[in-house]
């Protein structure tokens, strides 16, 4: 799902770039001291998560967690999905430079509309297999919009990557109740300081 340099219109570049900023800067006012080995952690599992992809037509699949970071991190997704795709920029060479803040958006904007849709349903552990779901779904919408906005000979490429996320979605549904379930087992302090549980 990372879009690569050299894809993108400048317009489409520019907003993503301005909107992720903004994630970023409000992302690192509301994380407190305490919250960074916590964001830490969600960084790891995304930078080694999404790194392992399943060739899908023009491009790969690969889970992302974003449900489970937004869920966890509330506003902290923004720079610790930033993080994630910056050095896997940098070292592998997955998405771009330049896309890198419509790749943040992309994946963290979903997260964090889970993290409130999860405050709102009692069971938590069906809460974390529609925010697993719907991250995903939210994620590859927003990639279509991305890619449609830029030019429109991308639609059928775009349509290949939705159809190819189908499967991720319900195995991010199932990771993030599973997730969910164990966390409130064990730590549920890490949910409860961002929702209300």
């Amino acid at each position: 799902m990372h879009i690569s340099d050299g894809v993108l219109s400048p317009g489409v570049l520019a907003a993503g770039t301005i909107l992720a900023a903004a994630g970023i800067s409000l992302g690192l006012k509301k994380i407190s001291y305490r919250e960074i080995s916590t964001l830490a952690v969600m960084t790891s599992a995304f930078f080694v998560v999404s790194l392992i992809h399943i060739p899908v037509g023009p491009a790969g699949a690969h889970l992302i967690l974003n449900g489970l970071a937004g869920i966890i991190l509330g506003w902290g997704i923004f720079p610790a999905l930033f993080t994630g795709l910056l050095l896997q920029a940098l070292i592998f060479g997955h998405g771009g430079i330049t896309a890198l803040g419509v790749n943040t958006l992309n994946m963290a904007l979903p997260g964090l509309l889970c993290w409130k849709l999860f405050s709102l349903i009692k069971h938590k552990r069906a809460a974390g297999f529609v925010a697993g779901v719907l991250s995903v779904f939210v994620s590859v919408v927003l990639l279509y919009i991305s890619l449609s906005l830029s030019r429109q000979s991308f639609i059928p490429a775009a349509r290949i990557i939705a159809a190819g996320h189908l499967p991720v979605a319900l195995l991010e549904g199932f990771i993030t109740a599973a997730a969910v379930s164990f966390i409130i087992k064990t730590s549920p302090e890490m949910i409860m300081k961002n929702n209300a549980y």
